[in-house]
C-alpha cells in the first residue's frame, strides 16, 4: 500500500502539478496587480471614474429603496486579467515549448517505412492468374 503511495508521489506528473500550481498562485498575484494598478485607473480613466469597476458601474432600483449596482466594469477587469494570462502563458511557455519540440523533432532521424506490399487478396489473386496461365 505505502509503496504503491510512493511510487504515485514520485511520478513527475505529481511533482510537475505541484510546480505549477505554485507558480500559477504567484502569476496570479502578478496579473491581479498588473490589472488593479495599471489598466483599471488607464480604462476608468478614459470613461471618468476612479478605477475600471466604477466606470461602468449602473444602479438598480430596488423595493427596499436602496439601489443594487451591477459592476461591469468589474467584469472587464476580470476578463482583461483573463486575456493577459492566456497570453503571457501562450508566449511564455506554449511558444517556446512548441519551438523547441519542432528542433527535437528536426533532429531526430526519419524513419523510412517500408512501401507495403500486395495485400493477401492481391497475392491470392496472382497465384490464381499464374495457375490459370500455367493451365492453359
Amino acid at each position: 500500500m505505502l509503496s504503491g503511495f510512493k511510487t504515485f508521489i514520485l511520478r513527475g506528473n505529481v511533482i510537475d502539478l505541484a510546480v505549477a500550481v505554485v507558480i500559477g498562485a504567484a502569476f496570479t498575484a502578478v496579473v491581479n496587480a498588473i490589472v488593479a494598478s495599471v489598466f483599471n485607473p488607464l480604462i476608468g480613466a478614459m470613461f471618468n471614474a476612479e478605477t475600471l469597476s466604477e466606470a461602468f458601474a449602473v444602479e438598480i432600483p430596488t423595493a427596499t429603496g436602496e439601489p443594487a449596482v451591477l459592476a461591469f466594469g468589474a467584469l472587464l477587469a476580470a476578463i482583461i486579467q483573463f486575456l493577459l494570462v492566456a497570453v503571457v502563458v501562450y508566449f511564455a511557455i506554449v511558444a517556446p515549448m512548441n519551438f523547441a519540440n519542432k528542433r527535437a523533432n528536426a533532429r531526430k532521424p526519419k524513419v523510412v517505412e517500408p512501401e507495403a506490399g500486395p495485400t493477401e487478396a492481391e497475392l491470392l489473386l496472382q497465384i490464381r492468374d499464374l495457375l490459370a496461365k500455367q493451365n492453359s
